[in-house]
């Protein structure tokens, strides 16, 4: 049994472009439909009414295309609004917590993961208890870094400016810093992560400069790679998955902002070809 039907994959602006990315590099004969809410990023620092309402929203907008399942690919909604997606949809939602949870559980050696996301993220401490569900010897600390998202949905990914930014949001986890931003005081061995969970899929983008800031001595982790591999594993269980032919495959992106920004970041992380962007209008996308 198979199912020719979209993937459909949700985010509150470009950040899940690398959930997609992943899905589409496991998952090449697959169609996908992938909506960013751009007009109404950032959700991390919005309340959680308005993460579970603008979700909702763009899921049922999913739904009325027909899609097969949803990937959640936006930590913030799926800390917050996970369960009751999954009890008002029909059909299968992946989150990207748990998936990513367990690949920085499996990455720690020392069982010390920072975990770095959004304040709303952070506020639900859904990081912290994926962690503890799998290894509950791990230790978690939680931070947020709101800059990352705005920087991110402005195109904003190298330069010294970017990196200032990096060195200063990470440096409660990583130690002090002097006045050249090289960390002078680091934590000693014993109370050092070696793992650095992107709690955010528009981290990814940052990826760069967060391991040059982070340091050999950590293992960044983030949930694109991960969440993809759970994808798999779901809809085969479910008799979703297609097997072939791969040129068949059909990618829509939708966002709720402007179409030649979106098309912009997507042509540089997929190449010429791939971004098919139209504009659509959600219930209140203005807000």
């Amino acid at each position: 049994m198979t199912d020719p039907r979209p993937i459909g994959v949700f985010d509150s602006g470009v950040g899940g472009l690398t959930v997609l990315r992943e899905i589409v590099r496991r998952l090449p004969a697959e169609s996908t439909v992938y909506l960013g809410d751009n007009a109404r990023a950032p959700y991390g620092t919005r309340s959680d009414d308005e993460v579970l309402r603008f979700t909702r929203q763009a899921v049922d907008t999913l739904v009325e295309r027909d899609v097969k399942l949803v990937v959640i690919a936006c930590n913030t909604s799926t800390a917050v609004a996970l369960t009751d997606l999954r009890r008002r949809y029909p059909l299968p939602i992946l989150g990207v917590i748990r998936p990513g949870a367990a690949a920085a559980v499996l990455a720690s050696r020392v069982r010390r993961v920072g975990v770095i996301a959004t304040p709303a993220t952070v506020r639900s401490h859904a990081y912290f208890n994926a962690i503890k569900e799998e290894n509950p010897a791990v230790e978690v600390y939680e931070h947020a870094t709101p800059a990352f998202v705005p920087m991110v949905e402005a195109g904003l990914l190298s330069g010294r400016d970017v990196e200032a930014t990096v060195r200063d949001a990470l440096a409660p986890l990583l130690g002090e810093r002097d006045a050249s931003g090289e960390f002078i005081f680091p934590l000693p061995s014993s109370a050092r992560i070696d793992t650095l969970l992107l709690g955010c899929t528009h981290y990814p983008l940052l990826r760069p400069i967060l391991e040059a800031v982070a340091g050999d001595h950590v293992a960044v982790v983030d949930s694109a790679t991960a969440t993809a591999s759970a994808l798999v594993d779901l809809l085969a269980m479910n008799g979703l998955d297609v097997p072939g032919p791969v040129d068949r495959a059909i990618h829509l992106q939708l966002t709720t902002g402007d179409a030649s920004a979106f098309h912009d970041l997507a042509r540089r992380l997929f190449g010429e070809g791939f971004a098919d962007v139209q504009t659509v209008a959600l219930q209140g996308s203005a807000a």
